[in-house]
């Protein structure tokens, strides 16, 4: 277990891979912690320097009162890169992760030689929504919001398996104020001309099934960066990395490889 002080933030974090491997991160999504990425990690390339980490609020890592800003959520991540030496990374971002990705790279091209934009947007929901989703919250803890958040998450097959119960616990054991800092944070994001101005190696990944980010947006997302790539994986929701880790590690797999990876 590692933790990075950075301030007055702790953020606990894991590296996995060769110190000379192809630096590669991942941010997570909205209620998960940097477990979400499990399934997938065995189906990369050999060869990778593997960065995951809680952002604030999440998992491990110090929970510091709300509302959060997503200029806060980046320059943490920005600064545990640093701490760690990871420079020119690819990174991979689903959800929120992929709206601190599109906001890292605008900041610091330096640490961001490409990007993954997975089930997200350069502007998800309203605020309005955002602020419904909060006071739900506030009032009856993350209790109130989980099962549409599941529906809105997994597809109808998934959640009949015998894995969707610990996705939904995962869920419910995020901090309240954590989940509504970071909700706070997507509430007051629109990276709409800023990820327009971009000029980097991009990828989009969406889910069929996916009733936070759907299709549309994500691609929509991803055309703002010319030359950009999308994917679309059938049968899977919003977290496409839990419901169908062979499909989405074989796509991330070939674009890590685009980026020069001999692995």
């Amino acid at each position: 277990m590692h933790m990075a002080k950075l301030g007055d933030l702790r953020l606990h974090y894991r590296v996995d891979g060769p110190e000379d491997g192809t630096p590669v991160v991942f941010a997570n999504s909205l209620g998960t912690d940097f477990r979400l990425w499990d399934p997938i990690l065995p189906l990369l390339p050999p060869g990778l320097r593997i960065l995951r980490f809680d952002k604030r609020g999440h998992g491990l890592s110090d929970v510091p009162p709300g509302p959060y800003s997503m200029g806060a959520l980046v320059t943490d991540t920005e600064r545990l890169m640093d701490h760690l030496g990871f420079k020119q990374a690819i990174f991979v971002g689903l959800s929120i992760g992929g709206l601190i990705a599109q906001g890292l790279a605008a900041k610091r091209l330096d640490l961001v030689r490409a990007m993954v934009l997975s089930n997200t947007g350069a502007k998800i929901g309203t605020r309005d929504l955002w602020d419904e989703r909060i006071a739900a919250v506030r009032a009856g803890g993350l209790e109130a919001v989980a099962d549409a958040t599941m529906q809105r998450w997994f597809s109808d097959t998934f959640r009949q398996t015998e894995e969707f119960p610990a996705w939904r616990n995962l869920f419910l054991r995020t901090p309240a104020e954590g989940w509504m800092g970071c909700g706070a944070a997507i509430a007051g994001t629109d990276f709409f001309n800023t990820t327009a101005a971009l000029r980097l190696p991009t990828l989009g990944i969406a889910g069929s099934e996916d009733g936070s980010t759907p299709p549309d947006l994500v691609r929509e997302t991803a055309n703002l960066v010319p030359g950009s790539e999308f994917h679309l994986i059938r049968g899977a929701g919003h977290l496409p990395c839990v419901e169908a880790p062979e499909a989405y590690a074989e796509r991330l797999s070939a674009f890590i490889r685009a980026q020069g990876h001999a692995g």
